[in-house]
C-alpha cells in the first residue's frame, strides 16, 4: 500500500462526524444593546444605519431586532400621547401616519432584509453547487469501481478526488446520506485494492494507536484541576481525532464509544463548573450592588469639614479595595454594574474636588481678612491708650478666631506676625502698669485718707458753709486718679457711704447731693481729658437704655395682674415700688447725661 492510499483513508472521518457529538461551549451569550433605551428615535435610526455597515448581517440580527422593537415602542408611545391630546372630533377622523424616522427605519430594515435574503440565497446556491460537485466525485469513484481490474491505475486520480472532496464546502442538510455513500465508495475502492491490503492493515493499526492514545489522553483530563483548560484541550483532541483515518471495522464502535464517554465526563465537569461560576457571579453581582448602594447613600450635606471628607474618603477607599476582591458579575450585567460603581465613585470624588476648591477659595479670603486684622494690630501696637486699645485688640483677636483657616504655607507666618504685634502691645502695657502700681497704691492711700476726712467731717452751724466745705472734699476724689482695680468698687462704696452720711446729716436731698457730687466730678474730668467725658456719657447712655427696657418690661408685667379686692395685693405693691425706683434711677441718669452734654457743648 503506497502513501497516496494511506492519505485517502482519512476520508473515513466523514462517517464518524455524522454520529459523534462535538464538545460544545458551556455558555451561550446573546448580544443585547445595553444603552439604546436611552436613545431617541433619531438616534436609534442612526445607530441602526451604523450597525448595518457591518458585513455579517446574520450576526447583527439580534441587535437589529432589539433596535426595531425599542423604536416602535417609543413610536407607539409618542402616537398614543399625541392621540390623547386630540379632541373627540379629531380622534374620530385621526389616521396614524409614519414620521420621517419611521420611513428611514423601514428603508434600512428593508435593505437589511433584502441583503440578508440575498446572502442566504447565495449560501444556499453555493451548497447546491457543492452538492453537485460531491455527487460528481462519487460518480467518478463509482466509475473506478465498475472496472475492478483497473482500480490500481486510478490511485493518483482517486487521491485527487479525495482532496477535492475535502476542499468542497457545505452541502444542504438534507444530503446527509451523501457522506455515507461517499465513505462506502471509498471503502469499496480500498477493498478492491487487494495488493494494498497489508498497507491498509498497517494504517488501521497506526490509526488505532493514535486514537487509543487520544482516548487515554481524554481520560487523563479528568485528573486535571483546571476544568476550563481541560475542556479546551478536549476540543483540540476532537480536531485531531477528525484528522486521523479509520481503524479496523470491528474496533470502530468500541473505540469511538470510549472516546465519547471520556469526552462526556469533561463536558459535564465543564458544564458543572460554569453552573457554579454562574451562581458565584450572581453572588458577586449582589455584593457589588450592595457596595454601589452604600456609595449612592452618601449624605454629602453631612460632610462639612476636612476631617469629614478624609474620614469618608477612607471609607470609599475601603469599598474600592473590597470591590477589587470580588470577582466578575454575570456577563450581561458586568459592564452595567461597573458603570454604576464607577459613576458613584466619580460623584464622590467630584464632590470632594468641589469642596476643596471652595475651601481653597475660602482659605484665600480668610488670608486677606487676617492680613487686614494684622494691619490693624500693627497700627495699634504702639498706642498708649491702654484701656481702649486693649479692648480693640481683644475684639480683633475674637474676630481672628472666628475667621477660620488660611493656606497652610502662610498660616504659621501670618499667625506669628499677628501674635508678635499683640504681644508687643501687651508687653508695653505690662511695663507701663508695673510703673503705675506704685502710683495707684499712693492714690489708694490718698483716697482712704479723703474718706476718713469726709467720714470725720466737722459740720459748722452754718449749713451752707458746711455743704460748700463738703463739696470741696468731694471734688478732690476725682482729681486723685486711679487705684488698684480690685480695690476700686469696695473703695467707692466706702466713699459713697461716707458722703451720704454727711449730706444726710446736713439734710441735703439725696437726688440733689448725687447731682452736686456728679457736677464736681464732671468739672474734674473736663479739666483733665475731654475724651473721658465722652466715655462717661456712653457708659451712662447704655445704663439709661438698659433701665428703660427694664422699666418697660415691669410696666407690661404689672398690667397682667388684676385684683378685685379693695386693698392691692403685696406682690402688686412690691412691683409698683420697683417701678417707682426704676423711674427715679432713670431720671437721675438722664440728668447726668444732660450735664455731660452741657459740658461738651
Amino acid at each position: 500500500m503506497n502513501a497516496a492510499e494511506s492519505n485517502m483513508q482519512t476520508s473515513e472521518v466523514v462517517s464518524e462526524e455524522t454520529v459523534q457529538p462535538t464538545a460544545t461551549s458551556a455558555l451561550e451569550e446573546k448580544v443585547t444593546p445595553q444603552k439604546e433605551v436611552q436613545l431617541t428615535k433619531a438616534q436609534l435610526v442612526e445607530k441602526l444605519r451604523v450597525l448595518l455597515e457591518g458585513k455579517d448581517e446574520q450576526k447583527l440580527k439580534t441587535e437589529v431586532d432589539a433596535i426595531k422593537q425599542l423604536f416602535y415602542k417609543k413610536h407607539k408611545q409618542e402616537q398614543d400621547e399625541y392621540f390623547e391630546s386630540l379632541t373627540d372630533e379629531e380622534k374620530a377622523v385621526y389616521t396614524p401616519i409614519a414620521d420621517e424616522y419611521e420611513v428611514q427605519l423601514k428603508a434600512l430594515l428593508n435593505d437589511f432584509k433584502e441583503h440578508r435574503a440575498k446572502q442566504n440565497a447565495d449560501a444556499e446556491a453555493l451548497k447546491i453547487k457543492n452538492l453537485e460537485t460531491r455527487q460528481q466525485i462519487i460518480s467518478k469513484i463509482k466509475a473506478f469501481l465498475d472496472k475492478p481490474e483497473t482500480v490500481h491505475e486510478h490511485v493518483t486520480e482517486f487521491k485527487q478526488l479525495q482532496q477535492a472532496w475535502k476542499d468542497t464546502g457545505s452541502v444542504p442538510a438534507t444530503a446527509a446520506q451523501l457522506f455515507k455513500t461517499y465513505n462506502l465508495c471509498v471503502e469499496n475502492f480500498y477493498d478492491l485494492l487487494k495488493m494494498n491490503i497489508e498497507l491498509r492493515d498497517y494504517d488501521f493499526k497506526k490509526n488505532l494507536e493514535f486514537k487509543t492514545a487520544l482516548c487515554e489522553a481524554a481520560e487523563n483530563l479528568d485528573n486535571e484541576s483546571d476544568v476550563v483548560g481541560a475542556f479546551h484541550k478536549l476540543q483540540k483532541m476532537h480536531e485531531e481525532w477528525a484528522q486521523i483515518g479509520p481503524v479496523a471495522k470491528e474496533m470502530r464502535e468500541e473505540l469511538w464509544l470510549r472516546f465519547k464517554n471520556a469526552s462526556s465526563i469533561i463536558n459535564k465537569k465543564h458544564q458543572t463548573y460554569f453552573d457554579a461560576l454562574k451562581i458565584k457571579e450572581e453572588e458577586n453581582h449582589q455584593q457589588k450592588t450592595r457596595l454601589c448602594e452604600a456609595l449612592e447613600a452618601i449624605d454629602f450635606e453631612a460632610i462639612k469639614t476636612f476631617k469629614d471628607w478624609e474620614d469618608k474618603t477612607e471609607e470609599i477607599v475601603a469599598i474600592q479595595q473590597q470591590w477589587k476582591t470580588i470577582g466578575f458579575a454575570p456577563k450581561k450585567v458586568n459592564v452595567k454594574i461597573y458603570d454604576r460603581y464607577r459613576s458613584a465613585c466619580d460623584m464622590f470624588f467630584s464632590k470632594k474636588s468641589e469642596f476643596y476648591k471652595i475651601i481653597k477659595d475660602e482659605l484665600h479670603v480668610n488670608l486677606e481678612k487676617k492680613k487686614a486684622l494684622l494691619a490693624q494690630v500693627e497700627a495699634l501696637k504702639d498706642s498708649t491708650d491702654w484701656k481702649e486699645t486693649t479692648q480693640q485688640l481683644i475684639d480683633i483677636q475674637k474676630e481672628w478666631k472666628s475667621i477660620g483657616a488660611v493656606p497652610r504655607k502662610q498660616s504659621d507666618y501670618i499667625w506669628k506676625q499677628f501674635i508678635a504685634a499683640c504681644d508687643y502691645f501687651f508687653d508695653q502695657k505690662a511695663n507701663n502698669f508695673n510703673s503705675q502700681k506704685t502710683v495707684e497704691q499712693e492714690n489708694l492711700a490718698k483716697k482712704n485718707e479723703l474718706i476718713d476726712k469726709i467720714d470725720n467731717f466737722q459740720r459748722s452751724e452754718d449749713v451752707s458753709e458746711s455743704v460748700a466745705a463738703l463739696k470741696e472734699l468731694v471734688g478732690q476724689w476725682a482729681s486723685i486718679g486711679h487705684v488698684p482695680f480690685k480695690e476700686k468698687d469696695k473703695l467707692y462704696e466706702k466713699y459713697k457711704l461716707a458722703c451720704d452720711k454727711q449730706f444726710k446729716a446736713l439734710n441735703v436731698d439725696a437726688h440733689k447731693r448725687h447731682i452736686d457730687t456728679f457736677k464736681v466730678s464732671l468739672d474734674s474730668m473736663a479739666g483733665k481729658d475731654k475724651n473721658q467725658l465722652f466715655r462717661e456719657r456712653d457708659k451712662l447712655l447704655r445704663q439709661f437704655e438698659k433701665l428703660k427696657s427694664e422699666l418697660k418690661t415691669c410696666e407690661n408685667n404689672i398690667c397682667f395682674f388684676t385684683s378685685n379686692a379693695k386693698k392691692p395685693s403685696p406682690m402688686i405693691i412690691e412691683m409698683q415700688k420697683n417701678i417707682d425706683k426704676l423711674k427715679e434711677e432713670n431720671n437721675l441718669l438722664l440728668k447726668k447725661i444732660q450735664l455731660i452734654e452741657a459740658q461738651l457743648a
